[in-house]
């Protein structure tokens, strides 16, 4: 989808015309009441299919209020994305869009509830797997005790999930770990090495606290035979590491995707680029709350179909929903072209 970057006209500026046009919800009011459409210079409210996020758009601006479960909601301006320009450098996620491991995680959260329970037999249900992936961790946990068991405590169930995770990179690491943990997503080499031959800078984000992340693409790196990830990256941004007894935390878990921080960090701090330069900049990924927080940093974002981008409507909020990386290339030739 591919669309101006402003119009006088439109109920979302900034953003687009219309809900319809955004393949958004159109809403009454804000989930916490504070903005009503129709009513004290707000022209109209929607939001995204699974509700993460809400868009107010009022006479001049768009603002997007990512409805937090860990109970700290926030509201971000909405930028405007400027005209296109030749592309510079690319900020792509890691979970889903460089290395296919959703399942793995998914089951170490599977794991980290039925050791909290007590239950081995314990089984996630197909309505969890959007609840406990795309997010920050204690928002999975948070999640799956509040439907299994509710008399337990995020802080035990994240002790168990850092010792679960510890034990699983560690053996993954060793040479004996879950077979077929992460997987490198078709075509990401090729895409890499394209984008490196060319001298567009590449950016790794993830939502991941890097205890996770960073064993990830090293596995993932040794099987492509690319080496050092860390000497081939650019820049690597994760969500830090997690607090605990005796041990400092960073980043924290309260600013994940969809929120735009790790996606502003990698972009200003990272690569060193400016803001006002953020139309030489786009961004990949494959899950709804991805897409929103490059769209809320001011990128062009192309969103993987193969991720939960439909489902979870935020198609209309990416410049394009492709099948492949060829499909990011052919974009950033035309750039070329024409810029």
């Amino acid at each position: 989808m591919t669309a101006p970057t402003r119009s006088s006209s439109w109920l979302f500026p900034d953003l687009g015309p219309t809900a319809e046009d955004l393949a958004l919800r159109a809403l009454a009011q804000t989930s916490d009441g504070r903005f009503r459409s129709g009513q004290n210079g707000v022209q109209a409210v929607a939001a995204t299919g699974d509700g993460k996020v809400e868009f107010v758009g009022l006479a001049d601006s768009t603002l997007a209020h990512i409805t937090s479960s860990m109970g700290y909601p926030a509201y971000y301006p909405v930028p405007p994305l400027g005209e296109p320009s030749p592309v510079k450098a690319i900020l792509m996620d890691l979970d889903g869009t460089t290395v296919h491991s959703e399942e793995f995680w998914i089951w170490i959260i599977q794991t980290t509830i039925a050791r909290l329970i007590g239950d081995d037999a314990f089984e996630l249900e197909e309505a969890d797997i959007p609840f406990v992936s795309g997010h920050s961790v204690s928002e999975h946990l948070g999640h799956c005790i509040a439907k299994y068991c509710p008399e337990k405590s995020l802080a035990d169930a994240r002790r168990i999930y850092f010792e679960t995770t510890e034990q699983e990179m560690e053996a993954i690491l060793a040479g004996r770990g879950r077979p077929g943990a992460f997987q490198p997503a078709p075509g990401i080499k090729e895409f890499l090495l394209e984008l490196k031959a060319r001298g567009i800078r590449i950016a790794l984000v993830t939502s991941g606290l890097y205890a996770k992340a960073y064993p990830e693409i090293l596995d993932a790196f040794s099987t492509l035979g690319l080496g050092d990830p860390e000497e081939f990256y650019d820049s690597i941004i994760t969500a830090g590491t997690a607090v605990g007894r005796g041990k400092a935390g960073t980043m924290g878990e309260l600013s994940p995707k969809p929120h735009p921080w790790l996606y502003a960090e990698s972009l200003r701090v990272g690569l060193g680029i400016d803001f006002v330069e953020r139309s030489s900049v786009i961004g990949i990924e494959d899950s709804g709350a991805g897409v929103c927080a490059v769209r809320l940093s001011g990128i062009r974002t192309f969103g993987l179909a193969h991720g939960n981008i439909r489902e979870s409507g935020t198609e209309g909020l990416c410049h394009a929903v492709v099948e492949s990386f060829d499909e990011v290339l052919g974009y950033i030739d035309s750039r070329a072209r024409t810029g």
